[in-house]
């Protein structure tokens, strides 16, 4: 049946909304069936994305979060086509009601039950917030073992390392490595010429093929399409394709 993938981190900034718009890309890139929804009730960022028709959910009631909104999501998911993708980003806001109205309603088993594959996404980045996200990592792993678990390391804020441990020596990987359907390393490249392009690239809110085929200077549109192949390589080697669409 379908692959419902649900992008989930506790902290902001991390970069949760850029892995929802690369896993959109690369699925219709793959010529799939992609849906993609926005449940970020403070920063609607992957609904930017106006390439990509994403649906947003609104899930405030007056100033509170509204869980019964998510039953909605549910429908939507129970009710794709074989071999469709949905893309769910999650903002950090919502990231605890989200996961315990999943846990309260035994909605993953629900998922799967029926046929489809859940993968949940989550980010570990460098830097200060280098914690909480591998908090956040390791809550997803104990509430969710039934669940295909991607971890994505984005060095956007720094190496990836804290007491001189890798994150393959972390006590996360040690515990919940087992569960870890894959372990995507996003590029690390030049800051001050990739990462630039990448940062401006991001605040236009334009798929990777738009950039690349748009007006901008040459060099840049070779450095965005390099990046985006090297991520394409990267996630094909990560067997992102689970479930019948496999």
């Amino acid at each position: 049946m379908a692959t419902i993938h649900f992008v989930l981190q506790g902290k902001g900034g991390v970069g949760k909304s850029f892995i929802a718009s690369l896993l959109v890309q690369y699925y219709k890139l793959k010529e799939f069936i992609v849906h993609a929804i926005d449940t970020d009730p403070v920063n609607n960022t992957l609904a930017g994305y106006k390439e990509f028709d994403v649906s947003v959910l609104p899930i405030m009631k007056d100033t509170n979060i509204d869980a019964r909104m998510f039953d909605s999501l549910m429908e939507t998911a129970l009710g794709l086509p074989d071999d469709a993708h949905l893309v769910i980003d999650n903002g950090a806001s919502s990231f605890i009601p989200l996961c315990s109205y999943l846990l309260e309603n035994d909605a993953i088993n629900l998922l799967q039950a029926e046929g489809h594959t859940v993968v949940l996404h989550s980010i570990v980045t460098g830097g200060q917030g280098i914690q909480d996200t591998v908090n956040g990592l390791a809550a997803l792993a104990n509430h969710f073992p039934q669940a295909n678990l991607v971890v994505w390391l984005n060095p956007k804020d720094g190496e990836i390392a804290l007491d001189g441990l890798r994150f393959y020596d972390f006590k996360v990987y040690e515990d919940h490595g087992s569960q870890f359907h894959a372990v995507i390393e996003l590029p690390n490249r030049n800051s001050t010429t990739f990462g630039k392009d990448l940062s401006d690239h991001l605040a236009r809110r334009q798929s990777f093929e738009a950039a690349i085929h748009s007006s901008q200077p040459v060099m840049v549109r070779r450095r965005l399409a390099k990046y985006w192949d090297d991520v394409v390589t990267i996630m094909d080697t990560a067997n992102l394709l689970l479930g019948r669409g496999a």
